[in-house]
Order: C-alpha cells, then sequence, then structure tokens
C-alpha cells in the first residue's frame, strides 16, 4: 500500500484543475481527478493522475478512498453565461458542492474551496452587489458561507481560496465559457479584431496560473478558515490588455453583469510566503514575440 498523501481534485481535467493535478503529482501526491468534463478536457490529462469521469453529486461512489485533503474546483464558473441556464448553475454548484461537503463531512477530511472574489465586490451604481450579479456569483456565494458553516457544525478543516482572473497556458476561449485573456489572444492570433466589453474602463487583477497554484497548494498545507485571495498587486482596464495586444478592436454591448472593478487581496495568504511571480504584461509581450 502506498504511503503518498490521497487527494481528489474535482475539476482535475479543467484549466486550473489541471495545473493543479500536474503540481500535486510533482510534489509526491497521489491525486485522483474528478471531472464530468463539461468543460473540462482530455487533452489536459496529467501523467501520474488517475481520472475519473462524473458528477460531483456521485462523489461518494465515485470515491471511495480514505482522503487526506479535496481541492473542490470543479463548478460552474462563468458570470454572463450564468443567466442562460441556471439550472445548471444549481446542479453543479449547488446540489454538487452539497454533495462534496456530506463527503467532506463523512470522510473529515481537509477541504480547500475554490470561491469567487465578486463575493466582495460592493455595489454598483444601481445598487446590486457582486454576489447578486448572476445565478454562478450567487451560488458561490453562497456555498461558501455553507462551507464555512460545515465547518463550524461539524468540527471540520477547510481553507477557502479566492480567484482573480487566472491567466495562463491552457485557457479556453471563444465561447461562452472563455476567458477574456485568452479570448484576445485567440483573435490575436487571427488577426481579427478584439472584442472589448463596454465600457472597457472595467478593471481586474489578472493573476497568472502558477501564482494561483503556489497559493492553492500553500492553502492546503497552511490555510484554516475563509478569505484567502490570491491575487496579482496589478490590475487593469480591459481596454489597457487589448491596446497590450495591439489591432483593431470592437466594442461590444456591456451585460447586466458587468462590474467596474475587481478587489485585490492577497494579505492573509501573503503571510505564508505567498508572492506574484509572473505579469500579464510580460505574458503578453512574450505571445507577441512569438
Amino acid at each position: 500500500m502506498s504511503d503518498k498523501k490521497l487527494v481528489v481534485v474535482t475539476g482535475g481535467a479543467g484549466f486550473i484543475g489541471s495545473h493543479l493535478c500536474r503540481r500535486l503529482v510533482e510534489e509526491g501526491y497521489r491525486v485522483i481527478s474528478l471531472d464530468n468534463y463539461f468543460t473540462g478536457s482530455k487533452d489536459n490529462h496529467v501523467p501520474g493522475v488517475e481520472y475519473r469521469e462524473g458528477h460531483t453529486k456521485n462523489i461518494s461512489e465515485m470515491i471511495p478512498e480514505h482522503l487526506d485533503i479535496i481541492y473542490h474546483l470543479g463548478e460552474y464558473a462563468r458570470v454572463a453565461k450564468s443567466l442562460e441556464e441556471p439550472a445548471l448553475v444549481w446542479d453543479l454548484n449547488v446540489e454538487g458542492t452539497l454533495a462534496v461537503l456530506e463527503f467532506w463531512r463523512a470522510h473529515k477530511c481537509k477541504l480547500v474551496y475554490s470561491g469567487s472574489s465578486t463575493k466582495a465586490v460592493g455595489a454598483r451604481a444601481d445598487g446590486v452587489v457582486g454576489r447578486d450579479l448572476a445565478p454562478y456569483t450567487w451560488a458561490k456565494a453562497a456555498m461558501s458561507d455553507l462551507v464555512n458553516n460545515y465547518a463550524r457544525w461539524y468540527g471540520l478543516s477547510y481553507a477557502i481560496v479566492y480567484f482573480y482572473n487566472v491567466y495562463g497556458p491552457g485557457e479556453r476561449a471563444l465561447d461562452g465559457y472563455g476567458t477574456v485573456i485568452e479570448s484576445f489572444h485567440q483573435k490575436y492570433l487571427k488577426r481579427e479584431p478584439l472584442q472589448v466589453r463596454s465600457p472597457g474602463t472595467q478593471r481586474r487583477a489578472f493573476t497568472h496560473v502558477e501564482d494561483t497554484i503556489n497559493g492553492i497548494l500553500l492553502a492546503g498545507q497552511q490555510g484554516e478558515g475563509d478569505g484567502y485571495g490570491i491575487s496579482s498587486t496589478d490590475d487593469y482596464s480591459l481596454l489597457e490588455v487589448a491596446h497590450m495586444f495591439g489591432g483593431e478592436m470592437t466594442m461590444l454591448p456591456a451585460t447586466s453583469t458587468t462590474r467596474e472593478q475587481s478587489v485585490i487581496d492577497s494579505e492573509k495568504i501573503s503571510v505564508f510566503g505567498w508572492k506574484q511571480t509572473k505579469t500579464l504584461a510580460e505574458y503578453i509581450q512574450a505571445i507577441i514575440k512569438k
């Protein structure tokens, strides 16, 4: 029997999940990925990881082993798109996550949950706060609250991490679930106009996936409780990012989920020695120089 620590990564075939799986294997863990391949891809599989295909609602049947840590990243993860499919958000982010929490309660291992930084976004001019922008933001905020309560109710170990516009190799682009940076990247490669959502002045703290993974691992090893934001220290407007790529731009209408500011907060994770090592400007320059 292996003496390696056993971890499960839900969403392990996704963008962030696959990078996390790779690092965990490199650090000597036994890693099981549970993914329904809604946005994940078998192209993201990492040697040394055991892949199990299924819904998180069925985690108890899919993962009979006793675990050391669950990294729960396997949820629906788009703001504007979630307005079109609230029932899917409920299925993946409420029913699925509740099953993960019940699994956590039964196994009494540690849980690292990926919350959404939109929870901390203050009110817009119309009074709508970040957690109420869309079904996705509401569900993520509600599940973060539930994780905190489960830990208190049942005496469980956990850490909640918050991501900030993660970019890097392996991003998804050009469909309803694509990321801004990779969408710009693909448009740039095709010499097509970059599509910027109006007004373009909305600012985001774009954080490289490797820096994000460093923070997740630190939270898994040393973190306890809520509030572990993993954010770059610099932020850019969407227009500034588009100008970094260069070329033509097309302005798209604003959506009902458009928000001007993001919230930058990495103070709590920095106590463990985390720091930003990569910048968006360097990443885009490397793309342009190819």
